[in-house]
């Protein structure tokens, strides 16, 4: 009886120390992270429009730089800027830019040809890419 409560007790032990771990992992430098691919926004765009299961096995979750003009520019309540991109159509692609690193701007340019690097999320109307950060 004695050998199962020490057993039980190592495992909530290493249990803990795994979870206080994982809980306390620093995020990954959004600046220096590698892209594992770069493409256009109308075309990101149009692949989520005409297959978004297929578009999800390609894109989800991974790092991509995405370049399009800024359709529209504005800050949330809470400070976190976001840039939606033209991609032609009514919906775009939205970068939210990482509240994690230091960024030389915060306002786009209505027009102005950008390019920015983050992680795909998928389709809420729009694509959505989190943690974005400007490549120049």
């Amino acid at each position: 009886m004695k050998r199962l409560l020490y057993f039980i007790a190592a495992v909530a032990l290493i249990g803990g120390a795994v979870g206080y771990y994982l809980w306390n992992k620093p995020h990954e430098n959004m600046e220096t992270a590698k892209t594992d691919l770069a493409i256009q926004a109308n075309v990101l765009f149009d692949e989520y429009n005409a297959d978004e299961t297929a578009a999800n096995a390609k894109y989800l979750d991974k790092t991509i730089a995405v370049t399009g003009k800024v359709k529209e520019s504005s800050t949330a309540e809470d400070g976190t800027a976001k840039v939606n991109l033209d991609t032609g159509s009514d919906f775009g692609v939205l970068c939210e830019l990482d509240p994690l690193s230091k960024h030389d701007r915060t306002t786009f340019t209505e027009g102005e040809t950008v390019t920015f690097k983050g992680i795909c999320t998928g389709l809420n109307f729009d694509v959505q890419l989190t943690r974005c950060v400007e490549v120049k």
